[in-house]
């Protein structure tokens, strides 16, 4: 059985996700969905990378 202590290291999915569409959200209400896109895939991305580094040791 695993350690019921021991948290859950799939958080970074989900921020990329809705940092993609907050983004795309943003960039719409400013008339560029593409580049809100893009901001918000840096911006997901090098978050869910921080996470999984966070949480390698």
């Amino acid at each position: 059985m695993s350690d019921p202590d021991q948290r859950s290291k799939s958080a970074g999915g989900f921020l990329l996700a809705m940092s993609l569409m907050v983004g795309t959200i943003v960039g719409l209400l400013l008339g560029q969905p593409s580049i809100g896109l893009l901001a918000g895939l840096a911006v997901g991305s090098g978050t869910a990378v921080f996470l999984w580094l966070k949480g390698r040791d």
